[in-house]
């Protein structure tokens, strides 16, 4: 019993090691494209909030960055490693009031984060492959580019649900911020009103909407499946012991 139980922490803490890097990278990078295409559309709020910066201090929300993938990363864990592990980051301020054509730019921030999510997915498949073939020439580098490939395969992942996840249309997610634009006005109104309850829908779906979000999620597991296989010729054997 106690070395089950040791060999459970140990295996936390090497998923810790390897997937909370790539997770919070990936959420902060989401934020900064949003602040960034915000200041683009004519709004400072986000530079001037101080929250165009890579310091994670600054994006770092308990909930979504710590508390939440933790929680999801040991459920995965107790059910055999076939779990998703999801989380965020302490949402950018933007003010659409400030921006030079508020519809237009409204949708390019909102999209910008998960655009930026699925160039560090294709980023992560490319550096397997060269990782791969520098492995090939220098084999003395196979431990060390064992353990990046795992991360980058862990980042392919991690992206491609972010993207699904952001798309939600549940405010304040950035699908939501689409979503009502395709709504009639009436009903637009009566949306964004229900913005205000948005983050206790979040909460309650992560909590007991387990079979709903899986198959929301699905299409990204299937791109993430579908990345990997591609670019499965160039993942090192030492990679898949980190990936168990």
């Amino acid at each position: 019993m106690a070395a089950d139980l040791a060999r459970l922490l140990l295996q936390i803490l090497q998923s810790i090691l390897l997937v909370l890097p790539v997770l919070l990278f990936s959420v902060i990078a989401h934020e900064i494209a949003h602040g960034l295409a915000a200041l683009r559309q004519g709004d400072r709020t986000a530079l001037e909030a101080g929250r165009l910066s890579w310091n994670p201090a600054r994006h770092i929300d308990l909930y979504f960055t710590i508390l939440l993938p933790l929680i999801m990363l040991t459920g995965s864990l107790l059910a055999g490693g076939r779990g998703i592990v999801l989380g965020g980051a302490k949402p950018v301020p933007v003010d659409p009031r400030n921006y030079r054509h508020p519809r237009r730019g409204d949708i390019i921030v909102s999209l910008a984060g998960v655009a930026t999510n699925f160039v560090i997915a294709l980023a992560c498949a490319v550096l397997i492959v060269a990782t791969g073939l520098l492995a090939r020439s220098v084999p003395l580098l196979d431990t060390t580019f064992g353990i990046l490939q795992a991360m980058l395969v862990i980042g392919i992942q991690v992206n491609a649900v972010l993207i699904a996840f952001n798309l939600l249309p549940i405010p304040p997610l950035d699908g939501s911020h689409v979503a009502k634009y395709l709504m009639p006005r009436a009903l637009a109104v009566r949306y964004v009103q229900f913005g205000r309850y948005g983050i206790l829908v979040l909460v309650l779906l992560l909590s007991f909407g387990e079979k709903l979000l899986s198959a929301w999620l699905r299409p990204a597991i299937l791109f993430f499946e579908w990345t990997v296989g591609i670019v499965s010729a160039f993942i090192l054997p030492d990679t898949m012991q980190w990936l168990r």
